[in-house]
């Protein structure tokens, strides 16, 4: 199971590029994969293939109308079962015995 972080955004129109993000939420929202919205990049959960799929179609939207990117990944791999998006926060809540921000 993967955990896939990842911020895409055009470099290329402006400083607000909130409609662009909106629309990679969309792509995320509609894959149906658990996800996490952050303040700086969303966290998808699935297989390999199914998370690196909604980066891509989220890199080819962008592209309709974008001529420069700026894309940056973060992935943990590892084997066993799903629910790791919100266990891992969980276990170091328990671990250092407090109400952490998320």
């Amino acid at each position: 199971m993967v955990l896939l972080e990842f911020s895409l955004y055009p470099t290329d129109k402006g400083a607000s590029v909130s409609e662009y993000v909106q629309r990679n939420l969309e792509i995320i929202d509609d894959s149906g994969l658990p996800y996490k919205l952050g303040p700086m990049g969303t966290t998808l959960e699935g297989e390999w293939d199914e998370v690196m799929a909604v980066v891509k179609q989220c890199r080819d939207r962008m592209a309709t109308d974008c001529d420069r990117m700026a894309v940056q990944i973060k992935i943990d791999d590892r084997k066993g079962p799903s629910g790791r998006l919100e266990s891992k926060v969980e276990t170091l809540r328990r671990k250092t015995g407090r109400d952490l921000r998320t």
